[in-house]
């Protein structure tokens, strides 16, 4: 039965695509992975996968074993599951998938308390604006913010998002002030290149909603970059409390726009159902709850006078 080993490999490589990325997700060489699975075909005595220098496919037997494979390995893992939570002691490769702005600022700062109090875990935390899947990117968890897709995920909200219009009083001196949705028409309007909210800005007004189609300069993948090039006076833009609320309350930020307040989201722990969640995944979804996140959090005590 040795080559019931080889059966995380086999699924990681037919979820994956390729060999050099199931290599990635597991930690080995391309080499061990061919391998691994070379030996899996010459056990079973079939060709699981048709391999071209720039591609793969699954043939029948291949396609029919995956089914299979996968159901075994699902089975295993809530095996490994249930013994973990037996055992009531958080351990093993924790992996979470976080955005850039906000794993940097909120969570990077965590890491080494809740590596004392876990000292059993292994942390991998990813650092990535762009949504990926938990499933086929071998993630324990994933923070995700604002509007979440329809998934078989389990989504727990962790803390408010708010989002605001700001720019620096430098753009302002120079520019002026919009009174009003339409005034940003006249205005260099830098944007966030992942928002998921469409291309549109909607405001919430007096008489119902306001949207603005923003036109400017610059488009950027990293809510960080954004605020360098607010507080340099580029142009204005909607942004998260999380990243600027400190700039906010020392007013090198400047609110706009406040009788039109932008829509409110949240941000959330995305894990995989599972029937006996891991002790590890439990262990940092408790942490993350005692650091009372859930209504004000700390990165909008100081700036709410200037908020709303």
């Amino acid at each position: 039965m040795e080559y019931m080993a080889a059966i995380p490999i086999y699924v990681a490589v037919v979820e994956c695509g390729s060999f050099s990325a199931a290599a990635t997700r597991l930690g080995l060489t391309k080499s061990a992975v061919s391998k691994r699975i070379q030996q899996l075909e010459a056990q079973l005595g079939t060709r699981l996968l048709q391999r071209t220098t720039r591609s793969q496919s699954l043939t029948e037997a291949g396609e029919s074993y995956y089914d299979y494979a996968r159901q075994a390995l699902a089975l295993a893992r809530e095996g490994e599951d249930f013994i973990a939570g037996l055992q009531q002691k958080p351990q093993g490769l924790l992996r979470i998938s976080v955005p850039m702005a906000f794993g940097r600022l909120h969570l990077s700062p965590l890491v080494p308390a809740f590596l004392q109090a876990c000292p059993a875990i292994q942390l991998d935390m990813v650092m990535d604006d762009q949504m990926v899947d938990l499933i086929e990117g071998g993630f324990d968890l994933a923070i995700r913010i604002g509007h979440l897709p329809e998934s078989q995920m389990i989504a727990r909200r962790i803390a408010p998002c708010k989002s605001v219009l700001c720019a620096s009083p430098a753009y302002l001196a120079q520019y002026g002030h919009p009174l009003q949705p339409l005034d940003l028409l006249k205005h260099n309007c830098i944007q966030y290149s992942y928002y998921r909210g469409g291309t549109e800005w909607i405001f919430a007004g007096p008489a119902g909603a306001n949207k603005v189609l923003p036109r400017g300069n610059y488009h950027v993948n990293n809510s960080e970059a954004l605020r360098d090039a607010l507080l340099a006076g580029v142009g204005i833009c909607h942004m998260p409390t999380f990243v600027v609320g400190a700039d906010l309350a020392a007013g090198s930020l400047v609110t706009l726009l406040d009788d039109y307040p932008l829509p409110r989201y949240a941000i959330y722990a995305v894990f995989p159902e599972r029937k006996h969640v891991p002790a590890k995944v439990r262990a940092f979804l408790d942490f993350i709850d005692r650091q009372q996140w859930q209504d004000t959090p700390y990165w909008d005590n100081a700036s709410d006078q200037k908020l709303f």
